[in-house]
């Protein structure tokens, strides 16, 4: 129930300040746009027939990133009006603080990603998938974003404020949207440049959401490694987020 209290009282405060949606979609929004249009003309000759189809699964992690970033800046405003800090002397277990929490940045990627796919398929996307492999990009999507939201959140707790916050998120997250198979196909790329983008684990994410909603290809193994992965991620970023609260808690 604790749980519940936490989730609701962030998703009111996310509504309350709605301006962070808009925010945290309108860049994702803009490359789908903007850059699909313009590289599709250089991407011609290179066997992507829909380049917006092949740029939606990076923006969608872009979307995620946007918006589990928002959601730390979450604490930061809350912090100023004291209710983090009676959250904390409430008798609420820690672990239910930072899933509450984590939850709702969850639940708005999912409210982001469903905007980004209707303006997809009104520029033209098609999606490929039959109903298992959605299922598996939901799941594959969900575990994304609560890992994105643990590591976002256990950040904010380090930070002192949310200037220094937004530019270390940002340089963290553009090297690794940028060293991904997110805008370009990767597959003539070799050296060390290579070696990069084949360690940034979202390099498979977008790989396996690209085959599984827009090529309509279940690789049982992919599927499995990524998910894998993706759970022992899930795993120590949200162990990591729940000590820094605790951390936080003792000062």
């Amino acid at each position: 129930m604790s749980v519940l209290t936490i989730l609701h009282k962030n998703i009111k405060w996310r509504f309350s300040n709605a301006f962070t949606i808009a925010i945290t979609i309108l860049q994702p929004i803009l490359w789908l746009v903007l850059y699909g249009a313009v590289g599709a003309k250089f991407m011609e000759g290179t066997g992507i027939d829909n380049y917006m189809s092949f740029i939606l699964p990076g923006v969608i992690l872009l979307v995620s990133f946007s918006t589990c970033g928002s959601s730390g800046i979450m604490n930061y405003s809350m912090k100023s009006g004291g209710s983090f800090y009676r959250i904390l002397i409430a008798p609420i277990s820690r672990y239910s603080i930072v899933l509450g929490q984590v939850l709702e940045a969850v639940i708005c990627t999912f409210l982001e990603v469903f905007i980004m796919l209707l303006l997809g398929v009104f520029l033209g996307v098609s999606i490929e998938s039959g109903i298992i492999g959605v299922i598996l990009a939901i799941f594959i999507l969900f575990m994304t974003a609560f890992f994105m939201a643990s590591i976002t959140y256990g950040i904010s707790l380090i930070l002192p404020n949310e200037i220094i916050y937004e530019t270390v998120m940002n340089a963290i997250v553009l090297p690794v949207f940028f060293l991904s198979s997110a805008l370009f196909p990767v597959n003539e790329i070799s050296g060390i440049l290579k070696l990069f983008i084949n360690i940034n684990p979202f390099t498979h994410i977008i790989e396996s959401l690209r085959s599984l909603i827009l090529y309509g290809n279940i690789d049982i193994s992919n599927i499995l490694f990524v998910m894998i992965m993706l759970c022992v991620m899930c795993g120590v970023s949200f162990l990591w987020a729940l000590h820094r609260l605790k951390k936080e808690t003792s000062l």
